[in-house]
């Protein structure tokens, strides 16, 4: 379509068609109009949000009292879960059976099944103190470090490897130091206040008997709790500010349950946090770098020194050799190229190094890739023999092995000369690129008084962080640790306690939790110990067909928990659940990680120790963990998908792993059944199902192996391949 358009007086009596504005460009300017208006208008909330700090997460925590009379129950969680089911009018379940129990704490607690032996142990014990003992066990068991660990990780960012990582080689000791701080149950102050400052201490200072003010000085260990904040740093000196950075929005998210990271280039469009907020609290980390720590005793540096020296008297001859064997077809190929380029350029090169000009040398480096012999074009002019006699003497080169680096950690440190320098705005988020009009002091958000930095910006950072009076901190901690056992947190958004978070779903409990974690000292495996005890924990998944039909009707997401809810099992938990039947689970605590695939015996310890991470030129992450839905780590993952898909249902069919599984788990139950088929069909069931086989699926079972101990293989797989082995009652 085209419309006139009337031309300037010079031009009066033309006409001139021009066309008319689509009904695109109509549609885009207005889109573009209404997002320069929402933009405007989220400025404007952001400002307003900026004031408002009538949040609920924000308000000083008051521990409510526990409600009487409405279970039967001691444990304070059934008696406010009891509260709410009786408002909302729900009809809880009955207690899960006691193996179905078993089954789910330990794999809760230590991402392991039970053993049979734990099972009969188990069901013999009919005190009231069975459940408790239980518990007790499994929160002494190294692996329940090993298990709490992974989740902790997940939320930090924990890699092996990352694009431009410094600290990858020995990032391994962080996640150690996690693991053994865990198992010790490190009060959770103490276990993020060595993540920030490497040193667990609150008191800093000490009055020595002799009446000395003494320094308190770090554990030896907590050295490689600082792994948490080398992890995020791109180069060694810091220079694009990535420390930085990383450490704010993981902190702020982990453990703040806050996303500070939204206000790197604006005021958070949501909550009370400017702009300036980011980068004051960007400002308490800007000092710091990377430094080395080589973990080497003396007589293991001289004998890598020796080591060394061997390697490459050694790697020396041998390259001499091939050298020597390589000179006439290199020379004879040199010398062709050179002789097709001008004169001026052949006498350029020709000439030695150091009688060349400026000039001449410029064109030596110019020509260097073009006269560059490369190995494929030796080959070329030699005959089959002499080719043999290359490829053996290029082997030899190969298989020579450089000594193993010395073991050492990246930690951090602060730089005098960065902690003396301004800090400012980075309005574009570039480092390079600062808004000089806009210094900034250290400081964080949501602080009651300007802060003093007396005693260093990350230690009265993490006085404030892991105060009693601090109201995130503790309810951040007992949410996220609630989450691991139920699926859902109290409050659904484990690291967003802001706007859009909404509110919790029991804030009294949630509260009271909170108050009675800080009264506790802290105690994570306290926390623990609480909620696997509790009757609301214990409750079975499945029940009446009309209790859960009216029950759904008023809670069909069971926010209340009127039953247990079930739930997959992670990635890691499944593969140690498949080395676990197979009987070749290597529980070895601590250590480097294992690459996956290789087939050594390093690949059979537990999943957790598999390496992972991302590269942009190679598949860094196990192809396994992406199908379960493992992180990479490149990004802080407070909560795992939980998936189901075909690749998964694929793995479980037809991975080699499983197969292997498979043979062995069956060679396994022909051994402990001695040769019975019955005994091996129930303890097939016991071992993978951690259950006897009802009588009906003990008929199919034996109808299937028809008294053939060769058909139990068959009988192993099927057992690895019901949803039962991958989901948790």
């Amino acid at each position: 379509m085209r419309t006139r358009q009337l031309l300037p007086a010079g031009q009066r009596g033309q006409l001139r068609l021009v066309p008319s504005p689509s009904a695109a460009s109509i549609i885009f300017r207005s889109l573009s109009f209404f997002a320069l208006l929402v933009v405007s208008s989220a400025f404007v909330l952001a400002k307003d949000a900026a004031r408002n700090t009538n949040l609920w997460s924000l308000k000083a925590l008051v521990r409510p009292e526990i409600p009487r009379g409405v279970c039967s129950s001691t444990n304070p969680i059934d008696a406010f879960i009891g509260e709410a089911c009786r408002d909302k009018r729900l009809s809880p379940l009955s207690q899960a059976d006691k193996l179905t129990w078993l089954r789910r704490v330990t794999f809760d607690l230590i991402g392991l099944p039970p053993s049979v032996e734990e099972q009969e142990e188990f069901l013999r014990d009919s005190s009231a103190e069975a459940v408790d003992k239980t518990v007790d066990r499994l929160l002494v068991s190294e692996q329940y470090g090993v298990q709490y660990g992974r989740h902790w990780l997940d939320v930090l960012r924990y890699t092996d490897r990352d694009e431009d990582m410094p600290s990858a080689p020995g990032i391994h000791l962080w996640r150690d130091w996690v693991i053994s701080a865990l198992n010790k149950d490190l009060p959770y102050d103490e276990f993020v206040r060595a993540q920030i400052c490497g040193n667990r201490a609150a008191k800093r200072r000490f009055i020595s008997a002799l009446g000395f003010l003494t320094p308190v000085e770090p554990r030896p260990e907590d050295l490689f709790a600082l792994g948490f904040l080398a992890r995020g740093a791109t180069s060694t000196m810091n220079t694009d500010q990535q420390l930085a950075m990383s450490a704010v929005e993981t902190l702020s998210s982990a453990f703040l349950g806050m996303t500070v990271g939204c206000a790197k280039c604006h005021d958070h469009f949501y909550d009370p946090i400017a702009q300036t907020d980011y980068y004051s609290m960007k400002a308490l980390f800007d000092p710091l770098v990377l430094r080395r720590v080589e973990l080497a005793t003396v007589q293991e540096v001289f004998a890598q020194g020796r080591a060394v020296e061997q390697h490459e008297s050694r790697l020396g001859a041998l390259a001499e050799k091939m050298r020597r064997f390589i000179a006439p077809y290199h020379d004879r190929l040199y010398d062709e190229r050179l002789s097709l380029l001008p004169d001026d350029v052949q006498a350029a090169i020709r000439k030695p190094e150091k009688e060349r000009t400026g000039r001449e040398q410029k064109i030596a480096d110019d020509y260097y890739p073009v006269l560059r012999i490369d190995p494929p074009k030796i080959k070329e002019v030699m005959s089959v023999e002499e080719v043999k006699q290359y490829e053996e003497y290029l082997n030899q080169i190969k298989e020579l092995k450089a000594p193993e680096p010395l073991p050492a950690f990246w930690t951090v440190e602060e730089d005098a000369k960065r902690a003396a320098e301004t800090n400012y705005v980075l309005t574009t988020g570039d480092p390079t690129r600062p808004t000089l009009s806009k210094p900034v002091q250290p400081g964080y958000p949501f602080a009651q008084k300007k802060p003093e930095f007396r005693e260093g910006r990350r230690e009265t950072f993490a006085d404030w962080l892991t105060a009693p009076e601090n109201p995130l901190f503790s309810r951040v901690a007992v949410n996220r640790i609630w989450q691991w056992h139920f699926g859902d947190g109290l409050h659904r958004t484990s690291s967003d306690f802001g706007t859009l978070g909404g509110a919790p779903i029991q804030p009294k409990l949630l509260d009271w939790l909170a108050g009675e974690f800080i009264a506790q000292k802290y105690s994570m495996k306290w926390l623990h110990r609480l909620i696997v005890t509790s009757e609301t924990y214990r409750r079975a998944s499945s029940g009446p067909a009309d209790r859960e039909r009216a029950n759904s009707r008023i809670d069909p997401d069971n926010r209340l928990l009127w039953k247990s809810p079930l739930r997959r099992l992670d990635a890691e938990p499944i593969r140690d659940a498949l080395l676990v039947v197979a009987g070749r689970l290597d529980l070895t605590v601590g250590g480097k990680s294992f690459e996956d695939g290789k087939g050594d015996g390093e690949s059979n310890r537990r999943a957790a120790y598999m390496s992972r991470g991302y590269l942009a030129y190679a598949n860094a992450m196990p192809d396994y963990l992406q199908t379960f839905d493992a992180e990479d780590g490149r990004m802080a993952c407070p909560r795992r998908n939980q998936t189901v898909t075909a690749p998964q249902a694929l793995f479980m069919m037809n991975n080699e792993l499983v197969e292997d599984a498979s043979g062995q788990f069956a060679e396994r139950l022909k051994k402990e059944a001695g040769g019975d088929v019955t005994t091996a069909v129930t303890l097939g069931f016991r071992i993978a199902l951690g259950r006897p086989p009802s009588d009906a699926e003990r008929t199919k079972a034996l109808d299937y192996v028809q008294g053939d101990l060769a058909r139990v293989k068959g009988l192993a797989w099927l057992l690895l391949n019901m949803d039962e082995f991958l989901y948790v009652r």
